[in-house]
């Protein structure tokens, strides 16, 4: 997957957008209703040391302090100078462990238990670091620690606020479109392919006769007209021009041909939820219908279209295509009006949805 730099709604968070570098997160999170700013967030500065802790007078030792096994009288020694102070994971002035290591010895009375990546580790000082990025710290792990991985398989991304279309819905919508062209053929192209069929058929037919007969010479067979080889070039021609009518125009302007209508799906750029507009629709359509040029070739041409048709079943995890990757676009469900994810001027205003509108990765 590739995706380009910018700021995209968090999967993990979908209330916040971070900055995506190409290869991971950096930054702090913003709201996703927030107008990102232009570019990259700038570096956060290292955090400080803390101050160290202040000590009790030598022999008071706070009550809290004192072995439980000690009366209201008894005195004990003064403890650490962290003893009572709750420990934010960050090591520092005041707190056990070498200059700039975590402390991993025992717990007791007053003193910090052991350091566990991911648990209990510091966002930002003084707070507690959750494990995951954008719950309750807009700096995410400090560094030294290990990133969050998620604990199974990552969610699915929504492009926009918008589910990713499935691989079936995606084949039957193209199945569609391809019965629509082939029709537009039939009216169009149907006087050349009957002219072609009559300048091969004596050939094809004395072929046939003679496999029949166990016949395998060539010799004495009759010769294909003149005309066929222009016949076959402008049939092609005229079948990819008729495509290119049927499906630019209206990706161009809607993202949707009849049969990714009639499928509810639909195709949207990845870096806004905007029309493609005719110059993206050209760039996908082509890489896809131009091989059509090249079906006189052994069927070179239908390969080709073939391992981009296939190709959407190893992309992950935006299910691109080949003709997506180059026009940089993504295929996504139209919910229905009654349905949880249908946009409504409700959920467009409220700010705690779960699932806001947005780019995402």
């Amino acid at each position: 997957m590739s995706v380009q730099p910018g700021w995209y709604v968090d999967p993990a968070e979908p209330t916040t957008r971070r900055w995506w570098d190409g290869e991971g997160w950096i930054g702090a999170p913003i709201p996703v209703d927030a107008t990102p700013p232009d570019g990259p967030p700038p570096p956060e500065p290292e955090p400080a040391a803390e101050p160290p802790a202040p000590t009790s007078p030598a022999g008071a030792t706070p009550a809290s302090d004192r072995h439980p096994s000690a009366g209201p009288g008894a005195s004990a020694a003064p403890g650490p100078p962290w003893a009572g102070q709750p420990w934010t994971g960050q090591p520092g002035a005041g707190q056990p462990g070498a200059a700039g290591q975590p402390w991993v010895g025992q717990p007791g009375a007053g003193q910090p238990g052991p350091v566990q990546p991911g648990v209990g580790q510091p966002g930002t000082p003084g707070q507690p670091w959750a494990g995951q990025p954008g719950a309750g710290q807009p700096g995410g792990p400090p560094p030294g620690w290990p990133y969050p991985t998620w604990p199974g398989r990552p969610p699915e991304p929504r492009p926009h606020g918008a589910p990713l279309a499935g691989y079936g819905a995606r084949l039957l919508a193209r199945l569609v479109d391809f019965g629509v062209v082939l029709g537009l053929n039939a009216v169009v192209n149907g006087w050349f392919v009957w002219r072609y069929f009559e300048e091969t058929a004596p050939y094809l037919r004395e072929a046939v006769r003679r496999a029949m007969a166990g016949d395998s010479s060539r010799e004495g067979l009759p010769a294909i007209g003149e005309q066929a080889g222009g016949l076959q070039i402008a049939i092609l021609v005229i079948a990819t021009a008729l495509w290119f009518a049927y499906e630019v125009p209206t990706m161009a302007s809607g993202g949707q041909t009849l049969g990714k209508r009639l499928l509810r799906i639909r195709a949207v750029p990845v870096d806004a939820d905007q029309p493609l507009g005719f110059g993206r629709a050209t760039r996908r359509w082509s890489t896809m219908g131009m091989p059509t040029l090249l079906w006189f070739c052994c069927g070179f041409g239908l390969l080709l279209q073939f391992v981009d048709a296939v190709s959407a079943l190893f992309d992950h995890p935006l299910r691109q295509a080949l003709h997506d990757k180059r026009a940089q676009t993504v295929v996504v469900r139209v919910p229905r009006a009654d349905h949880p994810d249908a946009p409504t001027d409700d959920r467009a205003t409220d700010r705690t949805d779960p699932e806001p509108p947005g780019d995402t990765p």
